[in-house]
């Protein structure tokens, strides 16, 4: 499987198209039978994680069967040609699944192939929370501080905040040198292994998946910044 990322700024006198895209390209990518998976997301200030949203990144989330499928939806598809012609940067990036744990939209999003075990590269991370209503507080408080620990973790190299709405359902992508910076970051740091603590004592979420990938190929830059796969 193939999963592509997309997170594209507009330019500001465009974002109104960016809102109306998040509802008329809804149809295309319903009737792309090739396309397994998909989500329109808009995204945290400056695509990053903590902050209030920004009406100027907006992502697509697609998962494809294989290469060509991916391929040709990106050469082609009217999708992406409305997120390429009203933005003035774009980052794309291409994974393949390792692991994934949880559910989206109560469906498993992300066929895993077994073949990537022994993979030692750089490893992409989706976490995804749907947030209860009656937690919305206490989440915000707490997630700040796991969020700056990321920014500063060793091995950190990127990340962006997305989501179907600003508040309830927020999805974290971020890549690291190795698996080992993830899981340091994961497990010794004090800020994150705590909200992952609270997480599970308070209940916060009602649905929540965490992924795992390869880094297939990349190419554009978020915020200035791009990648080597």
């Amino acid at each position: 499987m193939i999963v592509a990322l997309t997170i594209t700024k507009f330019r500001g006198f465009t974002t109104p198209f960016a809102f109306i895209g998040m509802a008329v390209l809804r149809l295309p990518l319903w009737l792309n039978k090739k396309c397994r998976f998909w989500k329109l997301m808009g995204s945290g200030k400056d695509a990053q994680v903590d902050l209030a949203p920004d009406y100027k990144h907006w992502a697509i989330l697609t998962a494809w069967d294989n290469r060509i499928a991916c391929d040709n939806f990106y050469r082609d598809s009217f999708v992406i040609k409305w997120f390429g012609f009203f933005g003035i940067e774009s980052f794309t990036i291409l994974l393949n699944p390792l692991s994934s744990h949880g559910l989206w939209s109560k469906r498993e999003p992300f066929k895993v192939e077994k073949t990537g075990k022994n993979y030692t590269g750089k490893i992409a991370v989706i976490t995804r929370a749907a947030i209860k209503f009656n937690k919305l507080n206490e989440f915000r408080q707490n997630i700040k501080r796991a969020a700056d620990a990321m920014r500063v973790a060793p091995g950190f190299i990127l990340s962006a905040g997305v989501g179907e709405n600003p508040f309830f359902d927020q999805a974290t992508f971020s890549i690291w040198e190795s698996a080992e910076s993830m899981k340091a970051y994961a497990y010794q740091s004090h800020d994150h292994s705590d909200v992952i603590k609270l997480t599970r004592e308070r209940k916060w979420y009602k649905e929540e998946l965490f992924a795992r990938f390869s880094i297939v190929d990349s190419w554009g830059t978020l915020n200035g910044v791009s990648i080597e796969s």
